[in-house]
């Protein structure tokens, strides 16, 4: 099964969101067009970082003061982006939102100022009191360094937490190295270029450091900051995805110079996104809804799921929220949704093709867990036959422990590229209320570049699963569907999938401008804020319990004849 990028980390993604009627697939219908035919990120025009898409407030906004720092910040903040949303007191991230945000966080995006600078950091999350190593390379003789966390801040997305105090030294770091066996690309003996304490004031996040060389060459290097309190929301950070898909040194999961990788380092820059990974286009646009609603987030990634499984039983958290492309799961990264939402902890997959791409975890030389192992063909990997079968790197599906993530996400993937309207079957649920959407409304091209579809027959799906857009499409010329689905598990537990890896990058603060809620964006905020407002009181199953409506709809075991991806 071929597998293609997204155009992740593109100068149109780095924007800050609108909160009004712009449409984001008018402004990159033609990228992600390209995107959808070969798969390659789309050419970005010269444009100067400081003056990137920088925020234009349009009347929406007002001047609000900000208690809690002092009584003398103020802010602008979005009329109506918290209501109906926040509580009584302020949690620590509206705290932190309240404080003066900036927009110029982007980086030049075209060569050959991304091809001048890259880094890599030693941690990808961190706890307050670590310290953190950033390593570059670069033929600059100097470099500036500056920590950006990412949020709403009344609409500029970003807030400036650090910067160096001088300009660090560059230094022409050795080529990766090359593992023989499994074509791994390493660059563990870069030579460190500054550390950081995470202190106190970085609040917990998704963060960029942001390096700028002498010479016009500049890369992201991004940073979870993670922490133990009690929270509403949890935020995965697809970290495990975007390393598969990381081909700095030469080589990844999918391809390279002499083959593809069999292990993949976190230690190595990423080569998307100028260092951002899938950060932009995947999870930024996430991170703007939920902090422009004033919910109680807290932060993780694929790695710290699957080293601390128990945190989300220990967190408390009410929902789970898997971003738009997910793919790679551990055991105990998949152990740790099933038991959460057996548990009653409501889960969102915001994209598609999620929990596909079975993998392990081995240490590095700068620690635990920093080697991503996958060796595609089960009889490859060296524990085949040998040991547990469950930690054989195949496809979650295939043998020789198959577990089909139809039973945890009820979507189950079925191939890619696609090109399709989203259309709404079930417009009476309270997942569409506010929207006015009517049975069989489109959402134009929403169904893009993989897709997921209920399929009966495959074992594990949800006897009690609702589809509630079902949209035609045809995908390596055979005609299938796209399935936006919800069920409700034993322990009432809500599991909504937009089985489309173009949701999230619709996402951003609610739309407050009459003619907005019009556009595309607009409804899907909507729909994502609906679901997030009932799964944060608790369980969903309690007041929106799922009814099949399978077979009104005519779907049915084998249904889809030759589906695409299929073999003959």
């Amino acid at each position: 099964m071929v597998k293609r990028k997204g155009d992740y980390g593109s100068a149109e993604q780095m924007r800050p969101a609108a909160t009004h009627g712009e449409s984001a697939s008018s402004r990159s219908g033609l990228t992600r067009r390209q995107a959808i035919r070969g798969g390659l990120m789309a050419a970005i025009g010269l444009v100067a970082a400081g003056a990137l898409f920088r925020y234009r407030a349009n009347g929406a906004g007002q001047r609000s003061r900000a208690p809690g720092f002092g009584g003398s910040a103020d802010t602008a903040t979005d009329v109506g982006q918290s209501a109906g949303f926040g509580t009584t007191s302020r949690n620590i991230i509206e705290v932190e939102n309240a404080r003066v945000g900036t927009s110029d966080f982007t980086v030049r995006m075209e060569k050959p100022y991304v091809d001048q600078l890259h880094a890599w950091c030693d941690h990808d999350s961190a706890h307050t009191g670590d310290m953190v190593t950033v390593f570059a390379s670069t033929e600059a003789k100097t470099f500036t360094a500056e920590a950006f966390r990412f949020g709403h801040y009344g609409g500029a997305a970003a807030r400036l937490i650090w910067k160096s105090s001088e300009p660090i030294a560059g230094v022409s770091q050795a080529p990766p190295t090359v593992d023989a066996t499994t074509k791994m690309r390493s660059c563990a003996h870069w030579t460190p270029s500054f550390t950081v304490e995470v202190t106190d004031d970085w609040t917990p996040g998704m963060y960029m450091f942001r390096l700028i060389g002498s010479d016009g060459g500049n890369t992201f290097v991004p940073l979870t900051v993670t922490d133990d309190r009690r929270a509403d929301v949890l935020v995965i950070s697809a970290i495990s995805t975007w390393n598969a898909y990381n081909r700095f040194g030469g080589a990844g999961l999918y391809d390279g110079v002499g083959g593809r990788s069999e292990v993949v380092s976190f230690d190595r820059p990423y080569d998307l996104g100028a260092g951002s990974g899938h950060f932009f286009g995947g999870e930024f646009e996430l991170v703007q809804l939920v902090e422009s609603m004033g919910l109680d987030v807290a932060y993780t990634t694929s790695i710290d799921l699957h080293a601390r499984p128990e945190q989300i039983a220990n967190g408390g958290y009410k929902v789970v929220i898997s971003l738009a492309h997910d793919e790679y799961y551990s055991v105990p990264m998949r152990q740790a949704l099933e038991s959460a939402r057996d548990g009653g902890v409501n889960l969102m997959f915001l994209g598609a093709n999620a929990v596909y791409r079975r993998i392990r975890f081995e240490p590095s030389p700068h620690g635990s867990n920093r080697l991503e192992v996958n060796f595609r063909s089960a009889k490859r990997d060296p524990l085949f036959g040998v040991g547990d079968q469950e930690l054989v790197t195949s496809e979650w599906r295939a043998a020789p422990a198959a577990r089909p993530e139809a039973s945890l996400i009820g979507n189950y993937y079925e191939s890619n590229p696609c090109l399709a309207d989203m259309v709404v079957v079930s417009p009476a649920s309270w997942v569409f209320a506010g929207t006015g959407l009517k049975a069989g409304q489109t959402l134009a091209a929403m169904v893009q570049n993989e897709y997921d579809r209920v399929t009966p027959e495959v074992p594990g799906t949800p006897a009690n699963i609702e589809v509630l857009c079902h949209s035609p499409l045809v995908c390596r010329g055979r005609p299938s569907f796209g399935d936006v689905t919800y069920y409700t598990a034993a322990s009432q537990a809500g599991v909504f999938a937009t089985g489309t890896l173009w949701w999230e990058r619709q996402l951003g603060p609610l739309c407050t401008d009459p003619t907005g809620p019009h556009s595309v964006e607009c409804h899907i905020r909507r729909i994502t804020a609906n679901v997030l407002q009932a799964f944060v009181v608790g369980p969903s199953g309690f007041a929106h319990p799922s009814v099949s409506n399978l077979a009104a709809l005519g779907i049915a075991p084998g249904y889809v004849v030759k589906p695409p991806g299929s073999t003959d």
